[in-house]
């Protein structure tokens, strides 16, 4: 199982809209918009990184009002 952070910017005015949306996509866990230099922050599982990548590509990029992602897995040292 693979678990990652999703960082999203969007367009003005869009941050709510954008992370309600976004919580509804199967393998998101939670999506909150935040302040900062990002507007979203999405946790997401999969099953492996090609599922995470799909979702992120297919999925949530798909989603109007992002201008921006940063995928961030979640690594184990």
């Amino acid at each position: 199982m693979v678990h990652a952070y999703i960082l999203i910017q969007t367009e003005v005015g869009k941050a709510a809209a954008v992370a309600a949306e976004i919580s509804s996509i199967p393998g998101v866990t939670s999506s909150e918009d935040v302040t900062g230099p990002y507007d979203v922050i999405v946790r997401a599982t999969a099953d492996n990184v090609d599922q995470l990548g799909q979702l992120v590509v297919a999925k949530v990029q798909n989603v109007a009002g992002i201008t921006r992602t940063l995928t961030c897995p979640v690594v184990h040292l």
